[in-house]
């Protein structure tokens, strides 16, 4: 080894330090994102509007409308099938939008987990 240890720093001059307060930041940010995420709602429709489903950010059905001609006692499985459709739309809703917002937040990186 030479002479007074290893000098190799960070590439672009980017410390270790500077580099995990710019983490913490993130992490921070990533928070405030989530928290606001969490509080949002999501609403989609199913059966031309014959059933409407409200999940919010946390992936928790908070609302669910049902058109009274909707129910046809000979056809339970229809509404069966409008009411999973609307709450599996309204999902990928809330899933979309968290997607879109960490993208902004890393600039398209893929952290792959590491938050």
């Amino acid at each position: 080894m030479a002479k007074g240890g290893f000098r190799g720093g960070m590439p672009g001059g980017m410390n270790q330090a500077a580099m995990m307060k710019q983490a913490q930041k993130m992490q921070q940010e990533m928070l405030r994102m989530q928290q606001e995420q969490e509080a949002k709602t999501f609403t989609a429709k199913a059966g031309g509007g014959m059933v409407a489903a409200t999940v919010n950010g946390k992936h928790e059905l908070v609302n669910l409308e049902i058109n009274p001609e909707a129910v046809d006692p000979d056809d339970v499985e229809m509404l069966q099938d409008m009411v999973i459709a609307a709450v599996n739309e309204a999902m990928r809703a809330a899933d979309a939008e968290a997607a879109n917002n960490m993208s902004r937040l890393t600039g398209g990186l893929n952290l792959g987990g590491l938050f």
